[in-house]
């Protein structure tokens, strides 16, 4: 019985461990997904934001890594794919560049 009750805290703790480093890494995009909503909402005022979505990290070099973030904007009628890249390092969390592409939205 005992070494039932130590295997279910056990894996209880691991499932808490896990789940806490899935929220933290979340947070971590969410932060410059943030920059990038304010970067497209200021480029382009008054025209709907329809789509956002994370695109992933990619690692630049060292502590250094580039969050890219995709968005559907409409603007006098036709709509646009717009990609934020914010790349930032990892240690100090400071933001080191923002770069905005155009394209026309297929």
């Amino acid at each position: 019985m005992k070494k039932f009750l130590s295997c279910i805290i056990l894996v209880s703790f691991l499932f808490s461990v896990v789940g806490h480093q899935e929220v933290e890494g979340q947070v971590d995009y969410e932060k410059y997904g943030r920059i990038a909503i304010a970067l497209v909402k200021e480029d382009y005022p008054g025209a709907p934001v329809q789509e956002y979505q994370y695109l992933g990290r990619k690692q630049v070099n060292g502590d250094k890594v580039t969050d890219s973030f995709e968005f559907r904007v409409t603007e006098q009628g036709r709509t646009k794919r717009v990609i934020v890249n914010v790349t930032h390092d990892l240690k100090n969390k400071k933001t080191l560049d923002i770069s905005v592409q155009e394209q026309e939205a297929q």
